[in-house]
């Protein structure tokens, strides 16, 4: 059980701490032309120019996602002091909040994915996803390992019977 728990936080500590790089960067995409080279992240700097709808959802859905997380690695946190948690119920959460994660990730990435990539294309102009869509994408697989391992620490720890009661 205590290795299940340790792994689960540093995975679900790496998943936070992607997904905040991730949401607080702009490299999510990358134009480059002949004569110039453009980044652009889930903050434009619009400058009243209007922001497409698929950003608002994007940024929305990975906060959610990192305010699960810190949850998550919260909980964990707590359940290694044991006179601060009551006793099996810190891994549990943190697999209920680290699938909120995980999902919230997954909606914000797919959403992402799905409206760049069906932009029209200029011919002159080449475009690629960049390191900050990559890390989103990279801290979903982390929270996802967070949410297995707490619920294999969950599991896998002596259960209270009557005899503590």
């Amino acid at each position: 059980m205590e290795r299940f728990r340790s792994l689960a936080l540093l995975t679900g500590s790496l998943g936070l701490i992607f997904c905040l790089i991730a949401l607080s960067t702009d490299f999510w995409f990358v134009a480059e032309g002949p004569t110039f080279s453009a980044h652009s992240g889930l903050w434009p700097n619009g400058h009243g120019n209007p922001v497409a709808g698929y950003i608002h959802v994007t940024q929305s859905f990975s906060i959610l996602a990192a305010l699960w997380a810190l949850v998550s690695v919260s909980f964990l946190v707590l359940s290694c002091i044991p006179s601060l948690s009551a006793p099996g119920r810190g891994p549990f959460i943190s697999t209920i909040t680290a699938s909120a994660a995980t999902l919230s990730m997954v909606v914000a990435m797919a959403v992402y994915t799905s409206e760049r990539w069906n932009q029209p294309q200029d011919p002159q102009i080449q475009t690629f996803f960049s390191w900050s869509f990559y890390l989103g994408w990279v801290s979903t697989f982390f929270l996802l390992c967070t949410g297995s391992l707490s619920l294999s620490a969950h599991c896998g720890g002596p259960r209270p019977g009557y005899e503590t009661l």
